[in-house]
């Protein structure tokens, strides 16, 4: 395997957020929080990706590399999470999702900008790895905390960050030319009308995954769902977003990213609808699984590459990085504003407000975004 460094990274990268992801919450709840405040507890990672990768673009900028800061982050959010073994307070535990989630989040988008340039639409063969340790992470905790308890996810999630870091010492900088000056300004790329929109319509779709981030596994539970059969489920999904990253390629020479990216915003909707209606049936369960293919993995696939396409050069890794604090907005927002509406309006009503988040989304890149780019 050629590129086998980069392809751990995203193995243990995305293997972490397999644990935190469809498991967190439930730790959360087993210390006697409240959905409000699970809620918002689920949204300060979110807040951390907002800041997080702004700061560390700078840094990595002023600093000429981005392999140094993709290391100097993994290695501190491996100490800061270390923190979570000494106190369960609500206080306690958000100053260390805040700590650990701010270094997190500054790895990933560093990464992001080498391998694009490397891979270029090869992208999703690296990219894979992470959905592949997503998998294993969510069917293995799974099993493991349906007999271990919902506390032995603290050490698997602190062996999981011991892996990022390990990675990250053995990436190699890679050979990548000095990026040409632009004469637009950053500012100035990011406010022409149809880099704004996408912007935006990044920001309806996280917002709108909201919901299923923090409360699906819970809900799962009230449901009947055993965590083996939650982890199965989450495991399903990215199955799905698998092939997306392998067989993407022959997609994206047959049609324009920016059409593809608007049909992934219907396909969300149409998950929300389901999964909020019906979760007493588990075929439906299932079907809506398959759509995180298009709602998390050809999204993203297509939106990264738009990223990258709206702004190059010296805006590379700067215009990354706000891509991922959009999203980051999104889904903080929505997480902190779900954990509010799943308790005073219930999940059916939150899942469909979800719905429209996205509606919007779509209505957003039709408009604005697919009359103007075309790559």
């Amino acid at each position: 395997m050629r590129h086998w460094r980069l392809s751990g990274f995203y193995f243990f990268y995305f293997a972490a957020l397999g644990a935190l992801v469809p498991y967190w919450s439930l730790y959360l709840r087993s210390l006697g929080f409240s959905d409000a405040r699970i809620g918002l507890l689920m949204a300060l990672p979110l807040i951390s990706r907002v800041i997080a990768p702004n700061v560390w673009s700078w840094i990595a900028d002023a600093r000429g590399g981005s392999v140094t800061v993709v290391r100097v982050a993994a290695l501190l959010a491996l100490v800061c999470y270390s923190g979570i073994f000494l106190g369960t307070s609500f206080a306690w535990v958000a100053i260390i999702m805040i700590a650990f989630t701010f270094f997190w989040h500054a790895s990933l988008p560093q990464l992001e900008v080498a391998t694009l340039t490397i891979l270029g639409r090869d992208y999703g063969k690296v990219r894979l790895w992470g959905s592949i340790g997503f998998i294993l992470a969510v069917v293995g905790l799974g099993f493991l905390l349906d007999h271990l308890g919902i506390h032995a996810l603290l050490v698997a999630l602190f062996a999981l960050l011991a892996g990022i870091a390990l990675f990250s010492l053995l990436i190699r900088h890679p050979a990548i030319q000095e990026p040409v000056p632009l004469k637009t300004s950053f500012l100035g790329a990011v406010l022409r009308p149809p880099v704004f929109a996408f912007l935006v319509a990044c920001f309806l779709m996280q917002a709108s995954h909201a919901p299923y981030y923090t409360f699906y596994s819970i809900d799962l539970v009230h449901h009947g769902y055993s965590t083996t059969e939650i982890g199965f489920l989450w495991a399903f999904a990215v199955l799905c977003e698998i092939a997306i990253f392998v067989f993407g390629r022959r997609l994206f020479e047959r049609v324009a990213l920016t059409t593809l990216f608007l049909w992934t915003f219907l396909a969300a909707a149409v998950r929300w609808l389901l999964i909020g209606f019906l979760p007493d049936h588990p075929v439906v369960l299932v079907a809506a699984q398959v759509l995180h293919g298009a709602t998390f993995g050809l999204y993203h696939a297509t939106a990264v590459q738009i990223a990258a396409h709206f702004f190059r050069g010296t805006h590379r890794n700067r215009g990354l990085a706000l891509y991922g604090s959009a999203a980051g907005a999104g889904g903080a927002m929505g997480s902190f504003a779900s954990g509010y509406l799943w308790h005073r309006v219930g999940p059916l009503a939150t899942f469909g407000i979800a719905t429209l988040l996205d509606v919007a989304g779509f209505l957003i890149v039709w408009w604005l975004l697919r009359r103007e780019t075309s790559t």
